[in-house]
């Protein structure tokens, strides 16, 4: 098993908010037997606040982000107590779902990373985003992109319906749509591969930093796989109307 464990990264700034975070990060690729190139290769690294807010606001934040990460409701602990769970859950299934399997060398090579950073800033509200590739040793893997807003003065999530105004998804939605092509970079086939552009709008899975919101579609939410995670950015001018 080879194995990397910086976990003491140094304190980073969170620009422009004071909000100083670290960064645990682990690395381990897992032989499934002694001898054999089947493998499960993993990395975690997630950023997490440590100093510039109350204890209780800290908490919060880390829990959201913890809670996002691992896809846990009950945290066991630290966060490195919680990554280290995470692994020896996916370890056992590795083994459990792969031993005695029959198949080729690589066939059952799984990888799964997982890696979690504040995104930018609006005001008082702080992204984090929590991005995942997983690959079960299937045709293709899938890739998540999960982005949270925080509240700096409280650590309390913010739900897309609380940052905007009432009345906001009709206006909002006219407004992503807009931009779509721009967001697909004019790449015609892709644009046409959206299943239905007048159905694409504010989905709750947003971001915001200091020149407007992005709202992320992933694989299959709007078009097929090959398109990949699309993401619309709005900037504040056309937005601020709608924003409470």
């Amino acid at each position: 098993m080879k194995r990397f464990l910086p976990c003491a990264a140094a304190l980073l700034l969170v620009a422009g908010c004071n909000l100083r975070t670290t960064t645990y990060s682990d690395e381990q690729a897992i032989p499934l037997g002694e001898g054999q190139t089947d493998s499960l290769l993993q990395t975690i690294s997630i950023e997490y606040p440590v100093k510039g807010a109350q204890e209780e606001v800290l908490a919060k934040i880390e829990r959201g982000i913890l809670t996002t990460a691992f896809d846990l409701e009950e945290l066991p602990g630290s966060v490195e107590e919680t990554a280290l769970r995470y692994e020896d859950n996916l370890k056992d299934e590795y083994f459990n779902e792969n031993e005695g399997k029959d198949g080729i060398s690589g066939a059952r090579t799984w990888e799964d990373h997982v890696n979690g950073y504040f995104s930018g800033r609006y005001k008082q509200f702080l992204s984090y985003m929590v991005e995942i590739y997983s690959d079960r040793g299937g045709v293709h893997g899938y890739s998540t992109m999960t982005p949270l807003v925080f509240d700096r003065k409280t650590g309390d999530i913010v739900p897309e319906e609380a940052f905007f105004a009432d009345g906001y998804r009709e206006p909002v939605a006219a407004l992503i749509r807009a931009h779509l092509p721009e967001a697909l970079e004019g790449d015609e086939e892709a644009l046409a591969a959206v299943s239905d552009p007048n159905t694409v709008g504010p989905n709750g899975v947003y971001e915001v930093t200091k020149d407007g919101v992005t709202w992320y579609y992933l694989p299959y939410d709007i078009a097929p796989f090959s398109v990949g995670v699309i993401s619309v950015s709005v900037p504040w001018k056309e937005l601020k109307p709608y924003v409470r």
